[in-house]
């Protein structure tokens, strides 16, 4: 019989598996501690030999209990002598951590600042590469001329820019264009002029908006029979406001219509006055069919590339923008570019906004692969991971992770500014430039329904005098406001006013997309009004501090532990609870901020005057002793006139 006994002990698996059930408690606690310090807010179990809390972000109140040693119950009682109410599985922030840590003598640390510690490590690093990318000036060689074709329709743009390209075909290089790239090189005269084919003002602008600084000289081609046409004053303005040097090219000369005295005539009215009238607009008869004057043409071309002294450094890593972008079959992203400084080779690690990628190919512009380009050089480049837009900088990285996080870095902050997107040009959003205390300008496009209306709205606005407001007019002219006007008004800063005029499909998406603000009117005096009351909104309103009051402190009433009421009486003037407040100790100003409550014996009083006694609670200041004097004062902002 006793043998059975200690059998059935050692055999029955309950008695084994009770003993490991009793022992799951442990372990669950272990793995509980464990899973508490995986997450970032309570890392450390226990503060530092010095301290030191180490915490990643906001942390539970049990576990914030558990790291200073305290029971949560009376965690949650400091807390509310805090007046933060908090439940034992709430999460306080890390400032409420700190000053609680702080009564019991430890510190708490954000470890982001490690996080900071290394993004100051890559700035430092970048600005040490920045510093080496500086260019030297032994460095800088003369780079070819960037030229766009710009006027109205069919007065010879096209058949001017395919002279000039078949020319050079005929001079002799081999291969031909095969292949269109939106831009292509000229050599006259053992020098190279780069041209860049675009489809007029209105790509030269929308690039211009997007920050692409991609032309040096804008050649104006007008047709010596038709004279300046609506369009052909739009490029020239648009070529103003850009800021580029300016050549006119007088096509079509060969016609028996041809009146090119009547061509100077009007580019005088357009504030271009032709070289051979004493000015400093090179003017050139040319013929696109015959051919003459085009080696006349590309001369003046290099020489005004000569005056600007144009100098890159071939030396350093590419940098340039897109001249166009499109998917090919066969190929993928195909990105035509046109590099402003460096060298660009295949291999390179390449980012251009949102996208990135390995340079597989360069294609120049008579469709040969070529291994590397120089500044000014058209080139299609292979191995974008996808299409930008036009007008988008590229440039080369060093390695492809670092090409790839600038990519990632561009897409989020895209993304940060469609969330909030802001206005970049409206008549409330020029008041940055009041800080620099030069005159303020307003830029201004106008747009009416009769020439006669927009010469009238001109000069009545030039009649607004003010020594402290301008009026800067980038664009006037006639119709419906386009598209292309508001690419102007985003890349000028500008607002459009129109007169009896509408808008064309599109403009409001465009409007919205670009932050541009327009106004429509049928009355010239509202206009007028309007105009002036934007510049008289730039002026910034000058504060005029007005003293309404004194009082003496005479004595003082300690209530709470940090609140002090000072008792005073009023010398002069008055107090209102709407004053601001200046602490004065003989001639040193202690304080100066608005008052938090005025009192006159146990009410709450809106007005306290002279002679009579007050108890004053400033806003988060308490340093003040008997004998002190309370300066009470308003800021009133006057507006100023133009």
């Amino acid at each position: 019989k006793p043998a059975p006994k200690p059998e059935p002990a050692p055999t029955p698996a309950p008695t084994a598996q009770p003993a490991p059930v009793e022992e799951a408690p442990q372990p669950s606690k272990k793995t509980r501690g464990v899973e508490a310090s995986a997450e970032p807010e309570v890392t450390p179990e226990a503060p530092d030999p010095d301290g030191v809390i180490h915490l990643k972000n906001s942390i539970v109140v049990k576990d914030l209990a558990k790291v200073l040693g305290l029971r949560p119950n009376k965690l949650i009682a400091e807390l509310m002598g805090m007046n933060i109410l908090a439940s034992i599985t709430e999460r306080v922030d890390i400032k409420v951590a700190a000053q609680v840590a702080e009564k019991h003598g430890l510190r708490v640390e954000h470890e982001k600042r490690a996080a900071e510690q290394h993004t100051e490590a890559l700035k430092q690093r970048k600005a040490q590469t920045q510093k080496e990318k500086v260019d030297q000036p032994e460095d800088m060689l003369p780079r070819s001329p960037v030229v766009t074709f710009l006027g109205h329709v069919d007065h010879g743009k096209t058949s001017l820019l395919d002279y000039i390209r078949d020319a050079r075909v005929a001079a002799g290089e081999h291969g031909g264009i095969t292949q269109h790239i939106g831009a292509y090189t000229v050599e006259k005269n053992g020098q190279s002029i780069t041209f860049l084919d675009t489809p007029g003002h209105a790509a030269f602008t929308a690039m211009r908006a997007r920050g692409a600084n991609l032309t040096d000289v804008a050649v104006i081609v007008i047709a010596a029979d038709d004279g300046i046409m609506p369009q052909t004053k739009e490029a020239i303005q648009h070529a103003q406001a850009a800021g580029v040097s300016i050549i006119i090219a007088m096509n079509k000369v060969d016609l028996p219509a041809a009146n090119t005295d009547r061509i100077l005539q009007q580019l005088q009215g357009e504030d271009l006055m032709p070289e051979d009238w004493g000015g400093d607009t090179i003017c050139c008869p040319v013929s696109a069919i015959s051919g003459e004057g085009v080696d006349h043409l590309l001369e003046m071309i290099l020489l005004q590339a000569e005056v600007l002294e144009l100098t890159a450094n071939p030396t350093r890593r590419a940098q340039g923008f897109v001249v166009e972008a499109q998917l090919e079959p066969g190929r993928g992203p195909t990105v035509n570019l046109l590099v402003k400084s460096g060298t660009l080779k295949v291999g390179d690690a390449i980012r251009c906004g949102a996208y990135w990628g390995r340079v597989r190919a360069l294609i120049n512009d008579r469709g040969n692969k070529v291994k590397s380009v120089g500044p000014s050089t058209p080139v299609r480049c292979l191995g974008f991971s996808g299409v930008p837009e036009a007008g988008a900088e590229f440039s080369v990285y060093s390695t492809d992770k670092g090409a790839r996080a600038a990519a990632e870095g561009q897409v989020l902050a895209e993304k940060r500014a469609l969330a909030e997107p802001g206005p970049k040009a409206s008549l409330e959003s020029l008041f940055n430039q009041m800080e620099t205390g030069e005159k303020l300008e307003q830029a201004v496009i106008l747009k009416a329904d009769t020439q006669g209306s927009v010469e009238a709205i001109v000069h009545a606005l030039n009649e607004i005098e003010s020594d402290k407001v301008s009026l800067n007019f980038v664009l006037t002219g006639t119709g419906n406001i386009t598209e292309n006007d508001v690419m102007l008004a985003a890349a000028s800063h500008a607002v459009i006013m129109g007169f009896h005029v509408g808008k064309e499909p599109g403009v409001d998406s465009t409007c919205r997309h670009e932050g541009v603000e327009i106004r429509l009117h049928n009355v010239i005096y509202e206009l007028i009004d309007q105009i002036r009351e934007a510049m008289t909104g730039l002026l910034s309103p000058e504060m005029r501090e007005t003293v309404r009051g004194q009082a003496e402190i005479r004595q003082i009433f300690q209530v709470g532990k940090k609140v002090r009421i000072a008792g005073c009486l009023v010398v002069k003037g008055n107090v209102r609870p709407s004053y601001r407040a200046r602490v004065k100790r003989g001639d040193e100003v202690l304080f100066e901020g608005r008052i938090d409550s005025l009192k006159h014996f146990q009410d709450q009083v809106a007005e306290v005057r002279e002679a009579q006694e007050c108890g004053i609670r400033l806003d988060k200041y308490h340093l003040f002793e008997e004998g002190d004097v309370l300066e009470f004062y308003e800021i009133e902002e006057i507006v100023q006139s133009l």
